[in-house]
């Protein structure tokens, strides 16, 4: 088939498609396969860096479906910039090439007013700077959508060509328009949009760049964040939330009291005193709601699937470009070590092993056991109380009636975007970690990750270093696709590491063991290192987060059947593995230079921040606290 004829079976079909089954429909199949490898095979003729992005919904038929085209040196997101996209009316009638604006990030950053200003103000300054826009198109489009999201669309165009399902041109016509809007598109990358911003939307700008672009997604959605008392640490979990501009949305913070014995005291309980039983919910689990509604809200579907005969599991499916709406949210549970951890968050230690993605292409599916289990569900009288509780009653034109019915039916699993940070504070009125919590954590010497500088105190001194903003993982389980983009594509570098590092803990309490293999290659796919430099920096950051805070005791348990302790054996091998890091400094991995607000804004300046090799320095450490008879990783 050539494009017209490819074009043509699609808006044709579109409409009795949307009535049937989605997974794994042809025509779906047609959009995202053989429509989009025509689209692309046309455009990498004469622009062989742009990249095609395809969507017809994410786990469900979209209103509008929408093929785009971007230019990385303006955009590499659909969320933001301006790029050219083949948008699909909602009723089949035809679709138009148009030259549209993304609005979900400016809409974040600077709120939707101002967003909604500042895609007019581009829209009309390009229209005047560039002339063949208006002469090559019509600058107001109708998507006949039913949905906000379709409908949004519709006010960012800068200008489109129609074509009617009943009367697409031929296959030249519709290659030579194409090709004009790419040639204008090209030349739109040396345009500057920073004067359409006035002096407070482009400082709210500047700022949200630095936060949202330069991410960092965790291998882990649990953190132990350990230091001295009055470092910053609650601080720095509060600062991550309002990095998405929404942070009485995406912030909890909890402080944990010294009776809290069992699990009921984080995730709520059944109660029987006034009568029949009713659930009596906590804080945490109404914002363990509010991050399922997030996922919920963001073009997310869920669904029932059997756990290989173990039980239903709620599971959410969706797209990649779906993520980029959904925001992390982070649950802070102050001195979270008052209380013994293994006794009143047993459970959710238990079910955060349970969490799984599967990726196929750049679709995905999520699922975790129940923290909330549909037995006990059943168990309440009322359980529409339970669902107004919890937030999941219908309200402002959102409907959770399928997703309630599905949550009675399998229970309330961890959400995805949910970041768990624990404050931790070692002293005589707190309790020590088991192998248990630290096995399932990524564990922060604070102080070593995100230095107490004076020189840099907010709002006194120059603060010339961001912290990056963190981000939840997307991988469960690590794979060879996850690390195709690496400098170790096979991962045979990191395994042969993590076999060095486990021959001097074989037969020590501290053996590593396939669990701890799982995330370091996870934490090497999060990072994406391009060089053997940032790839070692990702293993000396695992050793600090992963390894070393397993490792105490006293000379004896520490030396186990060898004269000489792990500490010391561990340096030796550790000066091999990391060469070029272990005597040098090595990239930061979690904070970065701040740039000056200048004309560069937007562009990939080098901000990298350069550190001394952190798991070197932390045994130096231990092994001098070694010297008065006990040592820990604990500061």
């Amino acid at each position: 088939m050539n494009l017209k004829e490819k074009l043509s079976k699609f808006v044709n079909g579109w409409v009795q498609a949307t009535k049937e089954q989605f997974t794994e429909h042809p025509i779906a199949n047609l959009f995202r396969q053989d429509l989009k490898n025509e689209i692309e095979q046309l455009v990498k003729q004469d622009f062989d860096l742009f990249e095609i992005k395809a969507s017809v919904g994410a786990g469900n038929w979209a209103n509008v479906p929408w093929l785009s085209i971007l230019n990385p040196k303006i955009t590499t997101t659909t969320q933001d910039g301006i790029y050219p996209v083949y948008l699909f009316n909602a009723d089949g009638s035809g679709f138009y090439l148009s030259l549209n604006q993304g609005t979900t990030i400016p809409t974040k950053n600077l709120g939707k007013k101002r967003s909604e200003k500042r895609a007019e103000d581009i829209k009309r300054v390009l229209l005047s700077q560039f002339p063949r826009l208006k002469t090559w198109g019509v600058q107001e489009i109708d998507l006949k959508a039913e949905t906000s999201l379709g409908k949004s669309y519709e006010k960012p165009n800068i200008s489109a060509k129609f074509y009617s399902s009943d009367r697409l041109p031929e296959s030249d016509e519709l290659i030579t328009d194409l090709k004009e809007l790419l040639e204008i598109y090209k030349d739109i990358e040396k345009f500057k949009f920073e004067h359409l911003l006035d002096e407070e939307d482009f400082n709210q700008s500047k700022s949200k760049e630095l936060f949202t672009i330069q991410g960092v997604s965790l291998s882990k959605p649990f953190l132990l964040l350990a230091g001295i008392s009055g470092t910053g640490k609650t601080r720095f979990v509060r600062k991550q939330a309002e990095m998405s501009a929404q942070v009485d949305e995406t912030y909890c913070l909890t402080s944990v009291r010294p009776d809290w014995h069992e699990p009921s005291d984080l995730l709520g309980y059944i109660s029987r005193l006034n009568g029949p039983a009713e659930y009596i919910t906590t804080d945490i689990l109404d914002f363990i709601a509010k991050a399922w509604r997030c996922m919920i809200d963001s073009d997310l579907r869920v669904e029932v699937k059997d756990n290989l005969g173990l039980g239903k599991r709620l599971v959410v499916t969706g797209e990649r470009d779906a993520l980029e709406k959904v925001l992390p949210y982070w649950l802070c549970l102050d001195e979270m070590n008052l209380a013994p951890v293994e006794q009143y968050f047993a459970d959710y230690l238990s079910v955060l092993e349970t969490r799984k993605w599967d990726w196929s292409g750049d679709s995905f599916t999520y699922s975790s056991d129940a923290l909330l289990k549909p037995t006990t569900i059943e168990a309440i009288a009322d359980k529409q109380k339970l669902r107004k509780a919890l937030g999941f009653d219908n309200s402002e034109n959102k409907n959770y009636d399928e997703l309630w019915d599905l949550i009675c039916q399998c229970g309330l699993g961890i959400p995805f975007n949910l970041l768990v940070a624990g404050t931790v504070n070692m002293d005589e009125t707190t309790h020590g970690f088991s192998r248990k919590v630290i096995d399932r954590a990524l564990s922060f010497d604070f102080g070593e990750f995100f230095p107490n500088n004076f020189d840099e105190f907010a709002d006194f001194g120059i603060q010339t270093s961001w912290i990056k903003r963190l981000s939840y993982p997307i991988w469960s389980h690590a794979s060879k696709t996850d690390l195709a983009n690496t400098c170790d594509a096979e991962g045979l570098k990191t395994i042969a590491f993590l076999k060095a590092v486990n021959g001097v803990l074989k037969n020590s309490p501290f053996e590593l063991a396939f669990r701890a293999l799982n995330e370091l290659l996870l934490a090497v796919a999060s990072s994406q290192p391009q060089d053997d430099l940032t790839l070692k920096a990702v293993w000396d950051d695992f050793m600090m987060c992963k390894v070393l805070p397993r490792i105490e005791g006293d000379e004896d348990k520490l030396a186990a059947d060898s004269s000489e302790n792990v500490l010391h054996k561990l340096q030796q091998v550790l000066a091999q593995q990391l060469a070029g890091i272990w005597e040098d400094e090595r990239p930061d991995l979690y904070r970065e230079k701040q740039s000056s607000v200048d004309e560069n804004l937007g562009k990939n300046t080098d901000r990298k921040v350069m550190v001394e090799c952190r798991s070197k320095k932390k045994l130096t450490w231990m092994n001098e606290r070694l010297v008065g008879g006990f040592t820990s990783f604990w500061p």
